[in-house]
């Protein structure tokens, strides 16, 4: 929300703008995927394709997640974002890109520079401007308007005439602790507009009693504790299961097997 909010106000507002998950690229389509290929690249490249640089010429480009982007494809994304300049995949003719590069991460980027897994080069070119964005629970004063525009969205999405939150909702809204952030928001809103049998939103229809409140861990098995972490770990890392892995100190096979262990 926010790379969309510096997007508009900007200059490059009537260019595209290109969001990319670096968490969710395989590392065997990466290049491709950022610089594009030539048709017979290889197997199943059909025909000529643009990447998401070349797609995101004058305008911005957003890499969500970016401490994730495998060492060893860092070299060429610094590459490009020095100068400009890529080859598409398969071919030897380069092209350039004026984008606006704006990234996010939830990684602690100085510590996987120290611990070797991120190039401190890269995250200088990247930390031109550093903006801090606190958890949702940290800005409160933030849901009720996050809440009026995810449901605004929403009601013209499922075209209901629903006209807004009663006490009881934005009460269960503000008191709430918001792991997911603004997704689980987002995704608490549109619930409420499916559930809502009237005109407006109740505390109910959000579904969030269950999640409200936090366990006592005294009252609780090693089993119930170690899969309530996990759970945590997860929300916070916004579902990364290698990074959640990491933040527990676990492998990611002893990870998944708890996963499988607790149906997470």
């Amino acid at each position: 929300l926010v790379a969309q909010a510096l997007h508009a106000v900007s200059a490059r507002a009537g260019k595209p703008f290109i969001s990319v998950n670096m968490g969710g690229l395989p590392e065997g389509v990466f290049e491709s995927e950022l610089f594009g290929h030539v048709r017979g690249a290889f197997t199943d490249a059909k025909a000529d394709r643009a990447g998401r640089f070349e797609l995101a010429d004058g305008g911005t480009l957003f890499l969500d997640e970016i401490g994730n982007i495998p060492l060893s494809q860092q070299a060429k994304i610094l590459r490009t974002i020095e100068t400009g300049e890529f080859e598409r995949v398969g071919s030897s003719r380069t092209f350039r890109a004026n984008v606006r590069l704006v990234s996010a991460t939830n990684s602690d980027l100085p510590a996987e520079v120290a611990a070797g897994k991120f190039r401190q080069d890269l995250l200088f070119r990247l930390n031109t401007i550093q903006l801090h964005l606190p958890p949702l629970r940290e800005r409160r004063e933030d849901i009720e308007l996050l809440a009026q525009h995810f449901l605004k969205q929403h009601v013209a999405r499922y075209n209901k005439a629903i006209t807004g939150f009663d006490e009881s909702a934005l009460d269960a809204l503000r008191g709430y602790g918001w792991p997911g952030n603004v997704r689980e928001l987002d995704h608490a809103v549109e619930r409420g507009v499916l559930m809502a049998p009237g005109k407006v939103i109740r505390a109910p229809d959000l579904g969030l009693a269950a999640g409200s409140a936090t366990p006592r861990i005294e009252e609780m098995s090693i089993e119930e504790v170690e899969a309530f972490l996990i759970k945590k770990t997860l929300a916070r890392c916004n579902g990364n299961a290698r990074q959640a892995a990491e933040e527990l100190g676990l492998s990611r096979s002893a990870f998944y097997r708890r996963l499988e262990k607790y149906g997470l």
